[in-house]
């Protein structure tokens, strides 16, 4: 009895022990099971991460693929491009090259050509020569006939100007009015001695309006003869009697001291309006007073008073001035004239055509004819001795 308990016992000992060997290999087999598990899912992790960059790198060789495809596409398209270049070069080269050998080709001709003129020229310079010898004699005698010619035409010319010459152009006057008393009464061009010298000046003398007798010392009528001058050129005159001029400033101081005389001015406007201003003495001053203006009393129809500048005025031009404003009249109204504070008058003026529509401020204008702006058309003035009769 005792045996078989003790056989128990050691049978349930034994069953002990194997039961907790089979519990340390459980625990054992699950802390193994445990570990494997975070093996496993550490291994899955990663294989995730790695299939993602697999991916994302197939995404990355797919664009660059596609990018290849496109250069290899670009490069197929720039050789054929250059291909083509090359064959167009080859193309231009080859005609290129025919046209050099054209053009060596006529330069070949031009200097097979250029030896034969040489050799002609020669040839021709030679023959020259001898006929410069021989021509020699007949040069001079050319020559000769040649000065002997033009010593019968200047003879000739100087017969026909001595048979042209006007009686009244070989006298010499002391004015206008002198050579009308002298039977001369016809308007055209005369001589007129400078008093106290020898000096003469041709002259426009009008013996027509009021009994004749007048001297022209300003004419405009058309705009042919520039009146922007210079003092000098005031002083010394210009243009050309028969036409459009100023007789000069020393001129008409000179014959303005030999006696007393009228000022006559005639105006006319673009409608053929005519009307005239009459003073009953004028006078211009030497240069060392600036040919300073003299005038008497006013009359005619060019307004109801005067619109020349008072006595006592200065001439001014554009690079001297005398006038009495800061604007420099001159410069501003144009032309040389008896500028006050530039004044109601100035007939030397720019000469304008018709132009309704527009303000000539620095026209001729006569102001209390036609007004400031209105630019006139022609303009006469002539002086005669106070004392003219007509015969």
């Amino acid at each position: 009895m005792e045996t078989s308990d003790n056989h128990i016992s050691a049978v349930q000992n034994h069953t002990a022990a194997m039961l907790e060997i089979g519990t340390s290999l459980l625990n054992q087999t699950a802390e193994q099971t445990r570990k494997l598990t975070d093996v496993e899912m550490q291994v899955f992790t990663q294989t995730s991460r790695l299939e993602i960059q697999v991916l994302e790198n197939s995404l990355s060789t797919n664009k660059l693929e596609k990018q290849l495809l496109l250069q290899t596409q670009e490069i197929s398209k720039l050789q054929e491009r250059n291909s083509f270049l090359e064959k167009k070069v080859l193309a231009m080269e080859g005609k290129r090259e025919e046209e050099l050998q054209g053009l060596r080709s006529e330069k070949q001709e031009m200097q097979r050509l250029l030896s034969k003129q040489v050799d002609l020229v020669g040839h021709l310079e030679q023959r020259l020569g001898a006929a410069l010898v021989n021509n020699t004699v007949l040069q001079k005698q050319q020559a000769s006939l040649a000065e002997t010619v033009k010593l019968l035409i200047g003879l000739v010319s100087q017969c026909n100007h001595i048979s042209h010459v006007r009686p009244e152009e070989q006298k010499t006057f002391k004015d206008c009015a002198a050579a009308y008393k002298s039977g001369f009464t016809a308007s055209g061009i005369y001589t007129l001695q400078f008093p106290n010298t020898t000096a003469t000046a041709k002259v426009l003398c009008d013996m027509e309006t009021s009994g004749g007798g007048w001297t022209v010392i300003q004419h405009r009528t058309d705009g042919s003869v520039d009146f922007q001058r210079t003092w000098k050129e005031y002083k010394q005159g210009f243009g050309s009697p028969p036409g459009e001029h100023w007789l000069g400033n020393d001129f008409i101081h000179l014959l303005t001291t030999q006696t007393s005389y009228y000022l006559h001015v005639k105006l006319q406007d673009w409608e053929n309006n005519e009307a005239y201003a009459l003073y009953d003495h004028f006078h211009v001053g030497p240069e060392e007073h600036n040919y300073r203006l003299y005038v008497g009393r006013y009359s005619g129809t060019a307004g109801r008073t005067s619109s020349l500048s008072p006595s006592g005025t200065d001439f001014s031009t554009k690079d001297v001035d005398n006038d009495h404003c800061a604007c420099r009249c001159a410069q501003m109204a144009g032309g040389g004239w008896w500028f006050d504070a530039c004044g109601p008058s100035n007939l030397n003026g720019i000469y304008y055509p018709p132009s309704p529509a527009m303000n000539r401020y620095n026209g001729m204008k006569w102001h209390y004819w036609k007004g400031p702006s209105h630019s006139l058309k022609v303009t006469t003035m002539m002086i005669r001795p106070v004392d003219f009769r007509e015969e």
